[in-house]
């Protein structure tokens, strides 16, 4: 059974599956340098989409559209466009779970007419989505876990999910008061972060919303948790005396915050609320493995956007709580095609292993360099052996582009990590603050000789520290507050050349590791082909499919 998955809303995308295996993932902004957080836009993006993919309407069995909020006091729906004519799209709610262990809720529409939904459709609740996406990709599908789905829009939702066909999901409430959202607007209440938004466009007030929060977790790095901030947090959310906090509370206590702390700066404020965020949610949890009194101790699943904040998923991790701790690469909305069609497989039966890949998103578009780039064959030893001896930072434009937000070694700009001027130099050319994090991709065998805690972490959702004696060796990689965010690969990864890249760079050098950024043009996803990454000029070097087009204007090395 082929099923198609849509996100109509912001992160638009389509995903389709063949039975139990993911065929692709495709995120509007990584369709010909789209606009970071693109919506859907048209229906008819589905049709070429699938398209793209060899595939038609008529090949698909099942649509399935991701749910969303009600933009009044009706029903869930969705404006968009169908053909260049608006249309509205009903979708299933936000949230609509159970307190009893039931299959993922389902709701059925009429189709749009003319439009690829035409035949009709169904529709799963938004968090049900990031629950089942974040279970069935993980390494406990088919084990009892637990399930935590947190996005700026909901309250932490903790499940009790248990395998089974179909596999069900028990909501056991949510952990405590705060929405996501409010650590958001905490940060958009601070300098740099605060700006006038009646000057902004709609598109512009979205993306400056849904980018500040990793960009906040970036920024905390210039201050520290301060524990008088953390006590008067702690005093301000209890006086506030109610269940359930919106987002505008961030606001209220970023404003509270500031007067009875004027000689902090603003990034000794986010770092204590984005502490005293990370220490409320590892107290909820300890509380709630009481309360629940299972068995035995469980691994959990992490699921919405709040698991892209890397103190939170580390601080659980290192909680000793859970016998283990999985976030998706694509745990924000970044996978909601993804799950809401596997919501759509489950309930027809489905195993809850999903086979799939990281690196199953749009594949390099075929174009030309811009004028004045040469051509020359290069293959992974070559490029490792220019970026050792020339210390010149290289795009690479590789393979099938990855899933989620992270760029992890196939739409990514490598470096040698062993000059501190490179992470300046990387922001520079990105257009970047310069408190932004560059990330280490490093050989999975070496990790825990140069990380603590080290070992395998594939998709850089976790915090690290460097080793003694590795800070003076590669400090390219180190962040602000003396950690990095790692990613690990093995040379023998599926569908990326890059751990064969890092297997020769450390031949040649002796370190395992490199710097590892995003290849995308400011504001947009990640670069779809080598006209745009070569076009863009930011580096001299760009590596795609075996070749390597150099900047004649700035080098001769080829």
């Amino acid at each position: 059974m082929i099923v198609c998955g849509v996100k109509v809303s912001h992160d638009g995308a389509v995903a389709v599956l063949d039975g139990q295996r993911l065929v692709f993932s495709a995120e509007m902004e990584k369709l010909g340098n789209g606009r970071r957080y693109s919506a859907l836009g048209d229906l008819d993006r589905i049709t070429a989409v699938l398209a793209d993919h060899g595939l038609d309407v008529g090949d698909v069995d099942r649509f399935v559209v991701d749910g969303w909020w009600s933009e009044d006091d009706g029903p869930p729906r969705i404006g968009t466009l169908s053909a260049g004519r608006p249309v509205s799209v009903a979708t299933a709610p936000y949230a609509a779970d159970p307190f009893t262990p039931a299959p993922p809720p389902r709701f059925t529409f009429d189709g749009i007419a003319g439009s690829p939904l035409a035949g009709g459709y169904s529709s799963y609740p938004h968090a049900t989505h990031h629950l089942y996406a974040s279970y069935c990709t993980g390494p406990f599908a088919g084990q009892t876990a637990l399930g935590l789905v947190w996005d700026g829009g909901t309250l932490p939702r903790l499940y009790v999910l248990r395998p089974g066909r179909p596999v069900t999901g028990e909501y056991q409430g949510p952990l405590f008061g705060l929405v996501g959202d409010a650590f958001t607007y905490f940060c958009l209440a601070l300098e740099p972060f605060r700006k006038p938004l009646d000057r902004l466009t709609e598109v512009q007030v979205v993306e400056h919303h849904l980018g500040t929060a990793g960009k906040a977790m970036a920024y905390a790095g210039l201050g520290a948790a301060d524990d008088d901030v953390l006590a008067a947090l702690d005093k301000l959310v209890a006086e506030l005396g109610v269940e359930s906090l919106g987002p505008e509370v961030g606001t209220r206590l970023a404003e509270r915050c500031t007067a009875l702390f004027p000689s902090h700066s603003g990034a000794d404020l986010i770092a204590s609320f984005q502490e005293f965020i990370g220490r409320t949610l590892v107290a909820a949890l300890t509380d709630a493995v009481a309360r629940l009194d299972l068995p035995a101790s469980l691994p959990i699943c992490l699921a919405g956007g709040c698991a892209l904040n890397i103190k939170w998923n580390s601080m659980i991790r290192s909680s000793g709580l859970f016998t283990g701790v999985w976030v998706p690469p694509f745990t924000n909305d970044s996978g909601a095609a993804l799950g809401t069609a596997l919501c759509e497989a489950l309930h027809q039966g489905g195993d809850p292993a999903l086979e799939w890949d990281v690196y199953s998103g749009p594949a390099v578009t075929p174009s030309r360099p811009a004028p004045g780039w040469s051509a020359r064959p290069c293959d992974e030893a070559q490029l490792a052996a220019l970026l050792h001896t020339t210390g010149e930072p290289v795009v690479v434009v590789d393979g099938r582009a990855e899933l989620g937000p992270r760029a992890l070694g196939n739409r990514s700009i490598l470096a040698a990590p062993v000059s501190p001027a490179m992470k300046d130099e990387l922001n520079r050319i990105k257009h970047r603050e310069p408190y932004r994090p560059v990330a280490p991709i490093c050989l999975e065998s070496a990790a825990s000789e140069v990380f603590s805690p080290g070992g395998a972490d594939p998709y850089m959702l976790f915090d690290h520290r460097l080793r003694d004696g590795w800070a003076q060796r590669v400090p390219a990689v180190l962040h602000l507050d003396g950690t990095a965010r790692l990613q690990t690969v093995r040379p023998d990864t599926p569908n990326t050349r890059v751990g064969r890249v890092l297997e020769e760079y450390h031949r040649l050098s002796g370190i395992p590791l490199l710097c590892n950024t995003s290849a995308n043009l400011v504001g947009h996803g990640f670069f779809p082909d080598v006209a745009t990454a070569t076009a863009w000029a930011g580096t001299s070097y760009v590596w795609s499919g075996g070749t390597l087009y150099a900047d004649e204007q700035r080098t001769n090395r080829v």
